[in-house]
């Protein structure tokens, strides 16, 4: 063997790599198509990446087909618009509602703009309650979109998401996140989005939300698009029934489309309780 090549076979990847794999391996079986009542919404994450995909082509209208494809109820977007300068969007939102039935929901503070750092949520058949814009700590602009709706089955909330690259600051995000939430009348409530963290327990910067949501949700990687490695991207309820299955959306067209794979979860809110109790309050306090 030629010198270089024992170099090579010597090396090893992170642990931190190296579980990730282990744990795709044994949750490869979650990602196929989960089985929903007929009753339950189906709601969608999805990091678009500026509309930018694998190729590195800037295709807005690949984007839509592939949320097309998920032909979700609710789909929170993120990288749908810039997170600076004027955040301008970058989808044609009219275009989605005509072609797909999606409304993106308008920030009535800011004369009906849509996205806030980026993201974006849509629905297909909603009465919107509240929308309350979050900025969130950190060394990056980050923010969330907490969202109160009245569907046909009945009330939900919908925290829309995208978590900070770095540790703390993820960790900062969530408890302000909980705050904001725990601060509000009981819903029953979704997290959604690209978290940014796929470790698990006290070893994630995500900790602070186990008593709120449980473990973190399941575990199926998203990224990157066409060798999934790390669940960065999340599904999360406040109450054991709220989410009666979970998916990754892996088709041809959305591996090349964007560096993230979709997430779908089947929620069925009609039979869920809120769940942030007056000690989950205190925790959050």
């Amino acid at each position: 063997m030629p010198k270089h090549g024992r170099s090579f076979a010597k090396r090893r990847l992170p642990a931190t790599i190296l579980s990730a794999l282990r744990q795709g391996r044994e949750t490869a079986s979650d990602a196929s198509p989960a089985v929903g009542s007929a009753s339950s919404t189906l709601v969608a994450s999805y990091n678009v990446h500026k509309c930018v995909g694998m190729d590195q082509r800037f295709d807005p209208e690949r984007i839509g087909a592939v949320i097309a494809e998920i032909g979700a109820d609710v789909i929170a977007l993120q990288e749908a618009a810039q997170r600076f300068g004027e955040r301008n969007v970058l989808l044609d939102f009219a275009e989605i509602e005509r072609r797909h039935g999606l409304v993106a929901v308008a920030l009535a503070e800011d004369a009906g703009r849509r996205g806030w750092h980026g993201n974006v949520l849509l629905f297909r058949e909603a009465v919107v309650r509240d929308v309350h814009p979050l900025q969130l700590p950190g060394v990056e602009p980050r923010g969330a979109l907490v969202v109160d709706v009245d569907l046909d089955a009945g009330p939900l909330r919908v925290v829309a998401a995208h978590l900070g690259l770095l540790r703390r600051s993820r960790a900062l995000q969530a408890e302000a996140i909980l705050a904001t939430i725990c601060a509000r009348s009981e819903r029953p409530t979704l997290l959604v989005g690209d978290l940014n963290e796929w470790r698990h327990g006290d070893r994630s910067s995500l900790y602070s939300l186990d008593p709120h949501f449980g473990p973190l949700g399941a575990n199926l990687p998203t990224f990157p698009s066409r060798f999934p490695l790390f669940a960065l991207d999340r599904i999360l309820g406040n109450s054991p029934s709220l989410i009666s299955g979970i998916a990754v959306h892996d088709t041809a067209l959305a591996r090349v489309a964007s560096d993230h794979l979709p997430i779908k979860a089947w929620v069925d809110v009609a039979g869920a309780a809120p769940a942030f109790t007056p000690a989950h309050r205190e925790l959050a306090a």
